[in-house]
């Protein structure tokens, strides 16, 4: 989407040639007229959704949108062990965080996914695709139906859209960097 791309244009910064940080427009600041936007046109590829699935925190904002205009709810998956959880009523995913460099233990409680449930996953960024293979995996365990994945920012050249659509899941991203070229990113 080319106000996207644009945004990332304009305000994102390429750090070691395979990060681009957009600390301004998603990951910190919000620009939530964008996310609305964005969360228009995704909403035009994936008609019949449910429920709203995304992972604690930067997807936060986009899945919110998303929700908002299928006038659904949202469900995060929570990365922090609490003691107000319990973890024999959850789904549980160990998800590797390509950002942080670690593995997190993520979980969903069973009473937020249902059997049957058509769930749309969320997130800022597609990269590897773990994030989202580990969703998928959650809504596998509740027997929900994933119609889609959806991120702002894929990076394709990371490989995740292919791990996901050999999964037969339909990818749609708000803008997708095939590269970086003298720290500019390169839109396909």
């Amino acid at each position: 989407m080319k106000i996207l791309e644009d945004a990332i244009l304009q305000k994102g910064r390429i750090l070691d040639n395979d990060i681009i940080k957009v600390d301004t427009i998603i990951n910190h600041q919000v620009d939530v007229p964008l996310m609305v936007e964005i969360a228009k046109e995704i909403k035009k590829e994936f008609p019949c959704v449910d429920k709203v699935l995304t992972i604690v925190t930067s997807g936060l904002p986009y899945a919110f949108a998303l929700a908002e205009q299928y006038g659904v709810n949202m469900v995060f998956a929570k990365k922090e062990k609490s003691k107000t959880v319990d973890l024999s009523s959850c789904y549980i995913e160990e998800i590797p965080s390509f950002t942080h460099g670690n593995v997190n233990q993520v979980t969903v409680d069973k009473k937020f996914l249902s059997k049957g449930e058509k769930i749309l996953i969320a997130d800022d960024f597609l990269a590897s695709g773990a994030a989202s293979l580990g969703l998928i995996n959650i809504c596998k365990q509740a027997g929900a139906e994933v119609v889609g994945v959806t991120a702002l920012v894929e990076k394709s050249f990371q490989g995740g859209r292919k791990k996901i659509e050999e999964l037969g899941i339909k990818v749609v991203s708000g803008a997708c960097i095939k590269a970086f070229e003298n720290n500019v990113p390169v839109f396909e």
